[in-house]
């Protein structure tokens, strides 16, 4: 009996707190459901895209790719390097990119180097992007346009990334 009490009382409190965030931001009844939809931004988005659904390590990553047959995208970067920040604000403010990344992709960021060396085929540059198949095979065929980096990208390839994303999606529903 002593813990529904407790169960009771944690509800009311629960209650309380609900009615005076509602009291102290103004917001009107009908308008509840509204803010109750918005997302709050992911700390793992590292802004790259707080609308889509970041996962943390390349481990998760795989296994969500695999059970979702979704294929998995990783960006290499660094917060502090000009490039990534370049790319990052063509990434952003893309708005196919950002759809499908949101629908069709598994979506992780990293801002150090993996342990797996297949996530840095051609060397431990940043910014790079690599595609990963369900199947866990790193998508060689899918990279930018430069033969010294070959998963580099820049702020105008966003079309060749835009390409390869929907080639991902493409290749995958037919190989697999």
């Amino acid at each position: 009996m002593h813990s529904f009490q407790l169960l009771c009382s944690l509800l009311l409190c629960n209650a309380l707190v609900v009615a005076a965030q509602r009291k102290l931001q103004k917001v009107p009844e009908q308008e509840e459901e509204k803010v109750t939809r918005i997302r709050m931004p992911q700390t793992l988005s590292r802004g790259w895209g707080d609308e889509i659904e970041w996962v943390q390590t390349y481990e998760e990553a795989l296994a969500i790719s695999r059970n979702s047959k979704k294929p998995l995208m990783v960006i290499h970067h660094l917060e502090e390097c000009p490039y990534s920040q370049a790319l990052k604000k063509a990434f952003v403010s893309n708005p196919e990119i950002q759809k499908m990344a949101q629908e069709d992709f598994i979506m992780l960021n990293l801002v150090h180097s993996s342990t797996d060396d297949n996530l840095a085929p051609d060397g431990h540059y940043v910014p790079r992007i690599l595609f990963v198949d369900p199947s866990m095979t790193v998508r060689a065929d899918l990279t930018g346009k430069y033969k010294n980096r070959m998963y580099a990208y820049e702020p105008e390839d966003i079309s060749n990334l835009i390409e390869n994303m929907r080639r991902a999606k493409t290749l995958l529903h037919t190989e697999l």
